[in-house]
């Protein structure tokens, strides 16, 4: 019998630190639509993605925050060592790094880079 196939995810991660009232829970929000399918959309050809798309009624997404800037850029970094596929979204014209969201792929593949962040709040 084979094994049941990997549960995929999709974890994003915003700043803690950009709150009200500079930013809206709205464009927060906004912020992470936008990674979102930002890295869906770079990662559309792979099986994992398309494996993801296909599960309509029952995505599972990870929501997860970073304590400041500097923390989401050094994670961004990371996974870029790691060749985990991502997009870091920077807010224009302010060239502001807000979040990031990581292609959906089994969870045990990344889990472990994700594990010293906390859900968002």
């Amino acid at each position: 019998m084979a094994a049941p196939a990997p549960r995929i995810v999709q974890y994003v991660v915003l700043r803690a630190d950009l709150q009200a009232p500079a930013w809206s829970r709205g464009a927060l929000v906004a912020q992470a639509c936008h990674a979102c399918l930002a890295a869906v959309h770079l990662s559309r050809e792979q099986a994992d993605t398309q494996r993801y798309l296909q599960q309509l009624d029952s995505m599972a997404t990870v929501v997860l925050q970073a304590p400041d800037e500097e923390s989401l850029v050094k994670l961004s970094q990371r996974l870029t060592e790691e060749q985990v596929d991502h997009k870091l979204w920077v807010e224009q014209p302010e060239n502001c790094p807000t979040c990031l969201a990581l292609r959906p792929c089994p969870k045990e593949q990344v889990q472990g880079l994700m594990k010293n962040l906390k859900l968002l709040k």
